[in-house]
Protein backbone atom coordinates (compact mmCIF):
# COMPACT_ATOMS: atom_id res chain seq x y z
CA UNK A 1 0.00 0.00 0.00
CA UNK A 2 1.15 3.51 -0.65
CA UNK A 3 1.37 5.73 2.04
CA UNK A 4 0.35 9.83 1.89
CA UNK A 5 -0.75 13.02 3.41
CA UNK A 6 -4.06 13.29 5.12
CA UNK A 7 -4.39 16.47 4.03
CA UNK A 8 -3.82 15.20 0.18
CA UNK A 9 -6.57 15.79 -2.55
CA UNK A 10 -4.27 13.63 -5.14
CA UNK A 11 -6.06 10.33 -4.14
CA UNK A 12 -7.78 9.14 -7.48
CA UNK A 13 -9.14 5.19 -6.44
CA UNK A 14 -10.79 3.36 -9.57
CA UNK A 15 -11.35 -0.06 -11.32
CA UNK A 16 -12.28 -0.77 -14.39
CA UNK A 17 -13.32 -3.96 -16.45
CA UNK A 18 -11.69 -4.88 -19.92
CA UNK A 19 -12.08 -7.73 -21.73
CA UNK A 20 -14.25 -9.84 -19.36
CA UNK A 21 -11.04 -9.26 -16.65
CA UNK A 22 -11.36 -7.35 -13.61
CA UNK A 23 -8.33 -4.69 -13.46
CA UNK A 24 -7.65 -2.55 -10.79
CA UNK A 25 -7.36 1.68 -11.02
CA UNK A 26 -4.06 3.46 -10.61
CA UNK A 27 -3.54 5.93 -7.30
CA UNK A 28 -2.08 8.71 -7.69
CA UNK A 29 -0.84 10.65 -4.41
CA UNK A 30 1.17 13.96 -4.70
CA UNK A 31 4.65 13.43 -6.66
CA UNK A 32 4.20 9.38 -6.29
CA UNK A 33 2.51 7.30 -8.70
CA UNK A 34 2.00 4.04 -8.90
CA UNK A 35 -0.28 0.81 -9.71
CA UNK A 36 -1.85 -0.25 -6.68
CA UNK A 37 -5.54 -1.35 -5.85
CA UNK A 38 -7.84 0.85 -5.53
CA UNK A 39 -10.26 -2.09 -4.03
CA UNK A 40 -7.90 -2.87 -1.36
CA UNK A 41 -8.99 0.29 -0.13
CA UNK A 42 -6.01 1.00 1.43
CA UNK A 43 -5.40 3.97 0.42
CA UNK A 44 -4.30 5.28 4.23
CA UNK A 45 -2.63 8.53 4.89
CA UNK A 46 0.30 10.17 7.04
CA UNK A 47 3.62 10.48 7.14
CA UNK A 48 4.11 10.46 3.14
CA UNK A 49 6.17 7.44 2.56
CA UNK A 50 5.75 3.74 1.27
CA UNK A 51 4.67 0.44 3.33
CA UNK A 52 4.33 -2.63 1.61
CA UNK A 53 3.32 -5.89 3.87
CA UNK A 54 0.95 -8.87 3.46
CA UNK A 55 -1.64 -9.67 5.23
CA UNK A 56 -0.93 -11.64 2.61
CA UNK A 57 -0.84 -13.40 7.49
CA UNK A 58 -4.28 -16.99 21.36
CA UNK A 59 -7.68 -28.28 37.63
CA UNK A 60 -6.86 -30.27 40.20
CA UNK A 61 -8.11 -33.58 41.00
CA UNK A 62 -6.82 -36.29 44.02
CA UNK A 63 -7.78 -39.58 42.00
CA UNK A 64 -4.49 -40.70 39.64
CA UNK A 65 -6.86 -42.13 36.78
CA UNK A 66 -8.36 -38.48 36.63
CA UNK A 67 -5.26 -36.74 37.05
CA UNK A 68 -3.47 -38.85 34.10
CA UNK A 69 -6.79 -38.17 32.17
CA UNK A 70 -6.50 -34.60 32.32
CA UNK A 71 -2.83 -34.96 31.99
CA UNK A 72 -3.40 -36.84 28.32
CA UNK A 73 -6.01 -33.96 27.62
CA UNK A 74 -3.74 -31.13 27.77
CA UNK A 75 -1.09 -32.78 25.70
CA UNK A 76 -3.18 -33.28 23.16
CA UNK A 77 -4.80 -29.77 23.23
CA UNK A 78 -1.51 -28.38 23.51
CA UNK A 79 -0.44 -29.91 19.69
CA UNK A 80 -3.41 -29.49 18.60
CA UNK A 81 -3.26 -25.60 19.37
CA UNK A 82 0.68 -25.46 18.33
CA UNK A 83 -0.46 -27.14 15.13
CA UNK A 84 -3.46 -24.78 14.27
CA UNK A 85 -1.40 -21.65 14.89
CA UNK A 86 1.69 -22.88 13.16
CA UNK A 87 -0.62 -23.76 9.81
CA UNK A 88 -3.13 -20.97 10.26
CA UNK A 89 -2.43 -16.99 10.65
CA UNK A 90 -4.26 -15.65 13.52
CA UNK A 91 -6.93 -13.77 11.14
CA UNK A 92 -8.15 -16.98 9.64
CA UNK A 93 -8.85 -18.67 13.11
CA UNK A 94 -12.71 -19.29 13.95
CA UNK A 95 -14.05 -16.65 16.98
CA UNK A 96 -13.09 -17.80 20.09
CA UNK A 97 -14.89 -15.55 22.40
CA UNK A 98 -17.92 -12.68 22.53
CA UNK A 99 -16.98 -8.90 23.65
CA UNK A 100 -18.99 -6.58 25.23
CA UNK A 101 -21.61 -5.85 22.59
CA UNK A 102 -22.25 -9.63 22.51
CA UNK A 103 -21.03 -10.53 19.27
CA UNK A 104 -17.90 -12.63 18.54
CA UNK A 105 -14.28 -11.71 18.88
CA UNK A 106 -12.44 -11.67 16.63
CA UNK A 107 -15.04 -11.06 13.58
CA UNK A 108 -14.35 -9.37 10.31
CA UNK A 109 -16.81 -6.51 9.11
CA UNK A 110 -16.27 -3.69 6.88
CA UNK A 111 -15.74 0.15 6.22
CA UNK A 112 -18.99 1.72 6.11
CA UNK A 113 -17.27 4.98 4.66
CA UNK A 114 -15.30 5.94 1.91
CA UNK A 115 -12.95 8.16 4.51
CA UNK A 116 -12.65 6.27 7.99
CA UNK A 117 -10.25 7.73 10.44
CA UNK A 118 -8.00 4.76 12.33
CA UNK A 119 -7.16 6.37 15.52
CA UNK A 120 -4.41 5.29 18.18
CA UNK A 121 -6.60 4.85 20.88
CA UNK A 122 -10.65 4.62 21.60
CA UNK A 123 -11.59 7.84 21.63
CA UNK A 124 -11.45 10.95 19.40
CA UNK A 125 -8.69 12.86 21.74
CA UNK A 126 -6.15 10.20 20.25
CA UNK A 127 -4.39 11.07 17.10
CA UNK A 128 -5.75 9.65 13.54
CA UNK A 129 -2.81 7.17 12.45
CA UNK A 130 -4.13 6.47 8.95
CA UNK A 131 -7.14 7.44 6.55
CA UNK A 132 -8.88 4.66 4.51
CA UNK A 133 -10.15 5.99 1.44
CA UNK A 134 -13.17 3.66 0.33
CA UNK A 135 -16.33 2.20 1.44
CA UNK A 136 -16.51 -1.40 1.67
CA UNK A 137 -12.78 -2.77 2.76
CA UNK A 138 -12.65 -5.59 5.20
CA UNK A 139 -11.23 -5.19 8.68
CA UNK A 140 -10.82 -7.63 11.68
CA UNK A 141 -12.64 -6.62 14.97
CA UNK A 142 -10.31 -8.11 17.47
CA UNK A 143 -11.33 -5.96 20.47
CA UNK A 144 -13.92 -3.36 21.64
CA UNK A 145 -14.69 -0.56 24.25
CA UNK A 146 -17.53 1.07 24.69
CA UNK A 147 -18.49 2.62 20.88
CA UNK A 148 -14.78 1.46 19.91
CA UNK A 149 -13.58 -1.29 17.94
CA UNK A 150 -9.67 -2.03 17.67
CA UNK A 151 -9.43 -3.47 13.55
CA UNK A 152 -6.48 -5.02 11.98
CA UNK A 153 -6.33 -4.53 8.34
CA UNK A 154 -5.09 -7.01 5.91
CA UNK A 155 -1.49 -6.02 6.03
CA UNK A 156 -1.89 -6.22 9.54
CA UNK A 157 -1.85 -2.43 10.79
CA UNK A 158 -3.92 -2.58 14.11
CA UNK A 159 -5.98 1.11 15.69
CA UNK A 160 -8.97 1.83 16.73
CA UNK A 161 -12.24 2.76 14.19
CA UNK A 162 -15.90 4.42 15.90
CA UNK A 163 -18.47 1.25 15.86
CA UNK A 164 -20.50 3.48 13.62
CA UNK A 165 -18.46 3.76 11.00
CA UNK A 166 -18.54 -0.41 10.56
CA UNK A 167 -20.97 -2.23 8.50
CA UNK A 168 -21.75 -5.89 9.26
CA UNK A 169 -22.28 -6.61 5.67
CA UNK A 170 -19.65 -9.02 4.41
CA UNK A 171 -16.67 -8.35 2.42
CA UNK A 172 -13.62 -9.88 1.25
CA UNK A 173 -9.64 -9.04 -0.24
CA UNK A 174 -8.60 -11.30 -2.82
CA UNK A 175 -5.23 -12.75 -2.35
CA UNK A 176 -4.02 -9.66 -0.77
CA UNK A 177 -0.85 -11.22 0.57
CA UNK A 178 -0.01 -11.71 -3.17
CA UNK A 179 0.21 -7.95 -4.08
CA UNK A 180 4.07 -7.17 -4.58
CA UNK A 181 5.75 -3.87 -6.08
CA UNK A 182 7.92 -5.50 -8.48
CA UNK A 183 5.69 -8.36 -9.81
CA UNK A 184 2.57 -8.35 -11.84
CA UNK A 185 -0.63 -9.10 -9.39
CA UNK A 186 -1.79 -12.84 -10.07
CA UNK A 187 -5.82 -13.27 -11.16
CA UNK A 188 -7.90 -15.77 -10.04
CA UNK A 189 -10.95 -17.20 -11.87
CA UNK A 190 -14.19 -16.36 -10.84
CA UNK A 191 -15.93 -20.06 -11.41
CA UNK A 192 -19.99 -20.43 -12.54
CA UNK A 193 -20.21 -23.31 -9.86
CA UNK A 194 -18.03 -24.32 -7.15
CA UNK A 195 -15.82 -26.40 -9.02
CA UNK A 196 -12.38 -25.74 -10.24
CA UNK A 197 -13.51 -27.72 -13.24
CA UNK A 198 -16.36 -25.01 -14.01
CA UNK A 199 -16.47 -22.48 -16.35
CA UNK A 200 -14.56 -19.36 -15.36
CA UNK A 201 -17.49 -16.13 -15.21
CA UNK A 202 -14.31 -13.40 -15.24
CA UNK A 203 -10.38 -13.22 -13.92
CA UNK A 204 -10.37 -11.45 -10.80
CA UNK A 205 -7.08 -9.44 -10.16
CA UNK A 206 -5.36 -9.86 -6.58
CA UNK A 207 -6.35 -6.89 -4.51
CA UNK A 208 -10.19 -6.56 -5.82
CA UNK A 209 -12.67 -6.34 -3.44
CA UNK A 210 -15.69 -9.07 -3.59
CA UNK A 211 -19.01 -8.98 -1.49
CA UNK A 212 -19.63 -12.17 0.11
CA UNK A 213 -23.23 -13.69 0.13
CA UNK A 214 -22.58 -17.10 1.11
CA UNK A 215 -19.38 -19.50 1.72
CA UNK A 216 -19.59 -23.06 2.54
CA UNK A 217 -16.34 -23.91 3.93
CA UNK A 218 -14.20 -24.01 1.08
CA UNK A 219 -16.06 -21.88 -1.71
CA UNK A 220 -17.47 -18.45 -1.83
CA UNK A 221 -20.22 -17.07 -3.65
CA UNK A 222 -19.61 -13.98 -4.19
CA UNK A 223 -20.52 -10.50 -6.32
CA UNK A 224 -18.06 -8.26 -7.88
CA UNK A 225 -19.31 -5.33 -9.64
CA UNK A 226 -21.78 -6.75 -12.32
CA UNK A 227 -19.83 -10.35 -11.80
CA UNK A 228 -21.42 -13.00 -9.75
CA UNK A 229 -19.55 -16.80 -9.05
CA UNK A 230 -17.47 -18.71 -6.71
CA UNK A 231 -13.89 -18.10 -5.40
CA UNK A 232 -12.15 -20.75 -3.30
CA UNK A 233 -12.45 -19.54 0.33
CA UNK A 234 -9.14 -19.93 1.35
CA UNK A 235 -7.74 -17.24 -1.19
CA UNK A 236 -10.01 -14.73 0.40
CA UNK A 237 -8.94 -12.15 3.04
CA UNK A 238 -11.62 -11.30 5.09
CA UNK A 239 -13.67 -15.07 5.97
CA UNK A 240 -12.01 -17.69 8.23
CA UNK A 241 -10.99 -20.81 7.31
CA UNK A 242 -13.76 -23.13 7.47
CA UNK A 243 -16.13 -20.50 8.29
CA UNK A 244 -19.71 -20.92 6.53
CA UNK A 245 -21.86 -18.14 5.85
CA UNK A 246 -25.99 -17.92 4.77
Amino acid sequence: MTKCPIDSNSLMPGNFVRRGRLALGALKCGANVGDIAANMEGIRAANCGRRRGREAVSCNSGHTGLWRAQIWAFAVAVVTVSIGVWAIPVAAQAPAKVGASGLPLPRYVSLKSDRVNLRKGPGTEYPTAWVYRRAGLPVEVVEEYESWRKVRDAEGTTGWILSALLSGRRTALVLPWELKSDAARPQVALRTSDSERAQPVAMIEAGVIADVQSCDGAWCYVTIQSFRGYLEQKKLWGVYANEQLN
